[in-house]
């Protein structure tokens, strides 16, 4: 990974981990690094615990943020949210995906999915 992506992929998760606390979750963790992958937020929203996969783009030419949560991401993220699952293990885990856009430099675009990703 370029040291260009890994600032943009840091920028993004502050973005999401800001927008995320805004609407009243709670960040438990962030960059968990686990033996299936890395979880970019971990958050608590009500009875939830929240896996949150932030996908950061500032050129679509490749396709949308969200379009970069791919089969393979998706199939990854369900085995994260079972491990996630036995850490927390009277918690109700939830995928979410929050997308940033920045391809307009004037304004930033979010869009979070929640239970973006179902049958954990």
């Amino acid at each position: 990974m370029t040291i260009q992506r890994k600032m943009l992929g840091n920028s993004g998760e502050e973005i999401a981990a800001n927008y995320l606390e805004k609407i009243y979750y709670k960040i438990l963790d962030r960059n968990l690094r686990l033996k299936y992958g890395e979880i970019d937020i971990i958050a608590r929203d009500g009875d939830y615990v929240v896996i949150v996969e932030v996908k950061t783009k500032t050129v679509t030419k490749q396709g949308t943020p969200e379009e970069m949560v791919d089969y393979f991401k998706q199939k990854k993220l369900r085995l994260l949210a079972r491990a996630v699952s036995q850490m927390y293990p009277n918690n109700s885990i939830r995928i979410d995906v929050v997308a940033v856009d920045e391809t307009d430099l004037n304004k930033t675009k979010i869009n979070h999915i929640i239970n973006a990703i179902e049958e954990i």
